[in-house]
């Protein structure tokens, strides 16, 4: 007796990395549920790296735009000193709201990741899988996390070769990871809230380039809240970029800031980016 042909693999599956094929396979009855939160993050994650390492395109252009902003905009406030920075020069200041803003550039359009999955046919076997829709969203806001904390490696490098003074001590360094890995998940939360809400690439990109500059503006990342009108003053108090750089300040230039309640805000933001994203991902796989 001749053997049963084997069943076709999906179109998309060709075009996955094999962590992600890994994704695919319904785990086994003793790993369902949260207890394969661990390993699901660390997939995906994996496969960001795996892409990083395979095309490093996107880490060498997504490096111009902070760079320009420290050669160009640092420098030049730096000479004209129009900026209060308690002390400190300009260029100093700057430099950890540089990283903070181009984690959030990163992170942003992570919902575009999302729906090109939507449209491959992949969200919908990932989630037919034992997998809460909670751990799916944790995993993948935790690989942009991941994708933001290498471009904050790049613009670190490129500010000490500025010659921002910064300090290298481990602990510090951590904490730094930490933000911005915070940071980033809760920004690719955000985007991945948005893209279960418009449902389109094209809509999803005009929204989050509607969004991204008020952020960064609305933020201490350039200037003070001190210096800003009452208004924007408000907006800076609700906006975690805010407190991703105060916390990145703190860290990396030992200026004075308030280390408990940044990592506070930035972790019930995360927290709650992903309870928004998961709660509209079935919406998407419609």
């Amino acid at each position: 007796m001749s053997e049963a042909p084997a069943a076709p693999r999906p179109a998309s599956a060709d075009r996955l990395h094999p962590v992600e094929l890994d994704l695919l396979v319904v785990p086994p009855r003793a790993r369902t549920g949260w207890k394969v939160l661990p390993a699901r993050v660390v997939a995906m994650c994996a496969v960001e790296l795996q892409k990083l390492r395979h095309d490093r395109t996107e880490l060498y252009t997504r490096a111009v735009q902070p760079a320009l902003w420290l050669l160009i905009f640092g420098e030049t406030f730096t000479r004209i000193k129009a900026i209060p920075t308690g002390g400190i020069p300009y260029l100093d200041y700057l430099a950890p709201g540089i990283i903070a803003q181009s984690a959030m550039f990163i992170a942003i359009f992570y919902g575009i990741m999302i729906i090109w999955e939507r449209d491959a046919g992949i969200l919908t076997k990932l989630l037919v899988t034992p997998t809460p829709r909670a751990a799916l969203i944790t995993g993948k806001a935790f690989a942009a996390g991941v994708k933001a904390l290498v471009q904050a490696v790049v613009v670190v490098l490129i500010a000490a070769v500025l010659g921002v003074a910064m300090t290298w001590n481990p602990l510090r360094l951590l904490g730094v990871a930490v933000a911005v890995v915070l940071g980033s998940a809760f920004f690719s939360c955000l985007s991945m809230t948005i893209a279960g809400i418009v449902l389109t690439r094209d809509r999803l990109m005009g929204i989050g380039q509607a969004i991204t500059m008020p952020l960064f503006f609305g933020s201490n990342a350039l200037y003070p809240v001190a210096v800003m009108p009452g208004w924007l003053q408000a907006v800076s108090k609700v906006n975690p970029l805010s407190y991703q750089v105060d916390a990145l300040r703190g860290l990396l230039l030992g200026t004075p800031s308030h280390l408990p309640a940044d990592f506070t805000v930035l972790t019930v933001a995360a927290a709650l980016g992903v309870t928004s994203a998961s709660s509209l991902l079935g919406r998407l796989a419609r």
